[in-house]
C-alpha cells in the first residue's frame, strides 16, 4: 500500500511506473540537479516538511504565489468555508464577481477579465484574442521566456524547457512555429527587426515584464516602454505575462511598478492564493470580443472555481490591507546582499539578480542581462550548490533557470540558516572554482 511508504526515494520509484518521469511537471524530477525529488508531507509558513520528517526553509514557495507563506490561516479558513458550500458549481456565483472586482480595482490596465484555470490557459486565450482583434497571425515572443505549454509558446521556451534541453517540443506543428517570431529580451533592435521583416503581420508582443523563467532578469531601462511604442507604431497589442509578477511586485503588478500599460495582462496562481487559477484581462473593448459578447470562443467548466476564488479573495484582501511589498523587497535585498558578500569571499564565480522579492543566483557568469548570458551559466555548479543546500535544509527551485521567492513568513532565523549553509556549500565549490 502506498500509504505505508514514507521514503522519498521509494515513492519516486513507484511514481516512475505510473507517471512520465515519475512527475506531473518536468522540473520536479530533479534531473537537472543530479538528485532525486523530495516528497512533501505538509508545509507551514516558510517551511516544507518531507515525508521523512525533515524540515526545509522553502525559497520555491510553490513557484511564487505564496507571498503570505504556506497554509496561511486566513486563506485556509476561507477555503474550508467555501468547501462546505460545494467544491464546484459549473454555474455563476458571487465569489467570482468579487475576485474580478478586486483585480480590476488593483490593476488599472485591466477593465474587464475572464477567469480561467491556469496561466497557460490565460496566455493561450490572450493570444487568440489578439489575433482575432488585429486580424493578424504572428506573435513576437522572447527567447527564454516561458508562457505556458500551448503550441505557439513552445518555441525557444524558458523554465523546464530550458532545463531539459527542449526549447521546441515534438508535437508542435511547423505552422505554429512559423507564426512565432523570436526576439531577444532587453534588445529592442531585435523587436524592430521582427516588425520590419513581418510588416502588418504581427498581432502581438508577449513578454514577461521581468523575465522569470530563465532566471530573474530585470528589464533594461526603457525596454518595456520601447515595446509599448513599437506596438503602437505597428498596430500590434502588448501582452504582459504577469503570472509571476502580478501581485508579487506590487498590487498593480509590473505594469504599475515600471509605469507601462499593456493592452492585455495574464495572471496566474497568485490570484488564487496558490490554488489552480488564471485570468486574462485588459480594455473592455478587447474583452468584449470574447464569447458570449463576441465571436472569440473560450470556455471552461471549472473557470471561476469557488474554492480558488475564495482563496484568491482572501489573498488579495490581505495584500491590500498589509501592503507587504516594501518589507519584502527590503528582506530580499538584505539576504542577497550578504549572499553576494559570501560569493565574493569564496572565490566562486557567480552573480545574483533580484527584483522585489524574487532573485536568482547564476553560477559561472559575472552578469546576466539576457538570454545568451543566462545560457552560459554553469548548470553543473548550480546542481552541486542545490544538492549542498538541500542537505543543509534549504529548499531551492531545482533548476538554474528559475526564481527564488521570499514570503512574509521568512524569518531572520531562516536567513541566518540559509547564509550559514551557503557559506559551507560555497567553500566546497570554491575548491573547484
Amino acid at each position: 500500500m502506498i500509504d505505508d511508504v514514507n521514503n522519498s526515494s521509494e515513492l519516486f520509484k513507484i511514481a516512475e511506473t505510473l507517471m512520465p518521469g515519475g512527475v506531473n511537471s518536468p522540473v520536479r524530477a530533479f534531473g537537472a540537479v543530479g538528485a532525486e525529488p523530495v516528497y512533501i508531507d505538509y508545509a507551514n509558513g516558510s517551511k516544507l516538511h518531507s515525508c521523512e520528517g525533515k524540515e526545509y526553509v522553502d525559497y520555491m514557495m510553490s513557484w511564487g504565489p505564496l507571498i503570505l507563506g504556506h497554509a496561511n490561516i486566513s486563506i485556509t479558513s476561507a477555503i474550508t468555508e467555501a468547501a462546505v458550500k460545494g467544491s464546484s458549481f459549473g454555474a455563476n456565483h458571487k465569489a467570482e464577481v468579487r475576485l474580478a472586482e478586486l483585480i480590476t480595482e488593483c490593476m488599472p490596465s485591466i477593465e474587464m477579465l475572464r477567469l480561467v484555470n491556469s496561466g497557460t490557459e490565460a496566455t493561450m486565450s490572450a493570444l487568440r484574442l489578439s489575433r482575432a482583434v488585429t486580424g493578424r497571425d504572428k506573435v513576437i515572443k522572447f527567447r527564454g521566456c516561458y508562457h505556458g505549454h500551448s503550441d505557439a509558446f513552445l518555441i525557444s521556451a524558458g523554465s523546464g524547457a530550458l532545463t531539459h534541453g527542449t526549447p521546441s517540443s515534438p508535437g508542435v506543428t511547423p505552422g505554429a512555429a512559423a507564426d512565432t517570431l523570436l526576439a531577444e529580451y532587453n534588445d529592442l533592435a531585435s523587436v524592430q527587426e521582427c516588425f520590419r521583416l513581418n510588416k502588418d503581420e504581427v498581432a502581438a508582443i508577449i513578454v514577461e515584464p521581468v523575465a522569470g523563467n530563465m532566471g530573474v532578469i530585470p528589464p533594461a531601462e526603457g525596454f518595456l516602454q520601447g515595446l509599448r511604442e513599437e506596438c503602437d507604431r505597428n498596430g500590434a497589442l502588448l501582452i504582459f505575462d504577469e503570472v509571476i509578477t502580478g501581485f508579487r511586485l506590487g498590487l498593480g503588478g509590473a505594469a504599475e511598478y515600471y509605469g507601462v500599460t499593456p493592452d492585455l495582462t495574464t495572471l496566474g496562481k497568485i490570484i488564487g492564493g496558490g490554488l489552480p487559477v488564471g485570468a486574462y484581462g485588459g480594455k473592455k473593448e478587447l474583452l468584449s470580443q470574447i464569447s458570449p459578447c463576441g465571436g472569440v470562443y473560450q470556455a471552461g467548466t471549472l473557470s471561476g472555481n469557488p474554492l480558488a476564488c475564495a482563496a484568491g479573495i482572501k489573498m488579495l484582501e490581505l495584500l491590500i490591507e498589509h501592503k507587504p511589498y516594501r518589507r519584502l523587497a527590503n528582506m530580499c535585498e538584505a539576504l542577497t546582499s550578504v549572499m553576494e558578500e559570501n560569493i565574493a569571499s569564496s572565490g566562486v564565480k557567480a552573480c545574483i539578480n533580484r527584483v522585489g522579492s524574487a532573485f536568482t543566483v547564476f553560477f559561472g557568469v559575472d552578469a546576466v542581462t539576457g538570454y545568451a548570458e543566462a545560457m552560459s551559466a554553469d548548470t553543473e555548479m548550480f546542481g552541486a550548490y542545490f544538492r549542498g543546500m538541500l542537505e543543509r535544509g534549504i529548499y531551492l527551485p531545482p533548476a538554474q533557470y528559475e526564481a527564488n521567492f521570499i514570503s512574509t513568513e521568512h524569518s531572520v532565523e531562516d536567513f541566518e540558516q540559509t547564509l550559514v549553509a551557503q557559506q559551507e556549500v560555497l567553500a566546497t565549490l570554491g575548491t573547484n572554482a
